[in-house]
């Protein structure tokens, strides 16, 4: 009727992307959607719209990512594991810099720097009211990668021994001491969102892009691995005692 690919659809119903005012408005007429429920869906479409502060860096930008970004707005909790590197949300401008100028799919210097400031705008999600609980478990070879140079990764460890501190944040290394454990194929991120609004999402990120897993037995795979990873790690204490110990490297 429409003239849409099922794939539009199923990304539309499953909440992978959003949809335009016109397309909204076509779908609801092939519904045969009620005068009443018509006007309040669309004006939650231009309300939608007008929340959407990455706007600007769109373009610099994936789809899949762009999704990303609008789920970690919403979240209420926000569950990562990481083998490589610091976590986005927990970045400092000059360790994003150095993560985001190796990007195989950068071309120019303006991509670049509008990736890096879409970076750094999403961080105050952290500090929104309500905030979020955010519990990242980093692999401890993260803790020795020189992202940047030994300054740069000493200077991002102070950072995450400060962002250790902070109310609603959890953050905990997985030592190598740990062995194998459940998470050993991939790191992830699981979002969590209000109760009745959306159930939760997985994230997961590779060379190509940004992958999704929306079904519950998937869903729940990932937290049991998340669960292991976590049982696992040092405390919270002992992972800020390591972050300090690690960041004392020579400049």
């Amino acid at each position: 009727m429409l003239g849409w690919s099922e794939s539009k659809l199923s990304r539309i119903e499953t909440a992978r992307t959003g949809i335009s005012e016109p397309d909204l408005d076509r779908l609801l007429s092939a519904y045969g959607a009620q005068p009443d429920i018509r006007d309040r869906l669309l004006h939650l479409a231009r309300r939608g719209r007008d929340r959407v502060w990455w706007t600007p860096y769109r373009s610099s930008v994936p789809a899949p990512y762009d999704e990303y970004v609008a789920l970690e707005a919403e979240a209420v909790a926000m569950s990562e594991w990481e083998t490589q590197i610091v976590p986005g949300l927990l970045q400092t401008d000059e360790y994003a810099r150095a993560v985001i100028e190796v990007g195989a799919d950068i071309g120019d210097p303006e991509t670049i720097q509008r990736r890096l400031a879409l970076r750094m705008a999403r961080q105050p999600v952290l500090v929104r009211e309500p905030p979020p609980h955010l519990t990242v478990v980093l692999d401890e070879a993260v803790l020795h990668r020189e992202v940047g140079g030994p300054g740069v990764l000493s200077r991002q460890l102070q950072r995450l021994y400060e962002a250790s501190r902070r109310p609603g944040v959890e953050l905990l290394v997985l030592p190598f001491s740990a062995g194998a454990h459940a998470a050993l194929s991939e790191s992830f991120m699981i979002l969590d969102f209000a109760e009745n609004s959306r159930g939760p999402v997985v994230h997961s990120e590779g060379l190509t892009g940004g992958f999704f897993h929306l079904k519950p037995d998937e869903v729940q795979i990932f937290r049991e691995a998340f669960e292991d990873v976590r049982t696992r790690a040092l405390s919270a204490e002992a992972s800020r005692e390591l972050f300090t110990r690690s960041s004392d490297v020579p400049r």
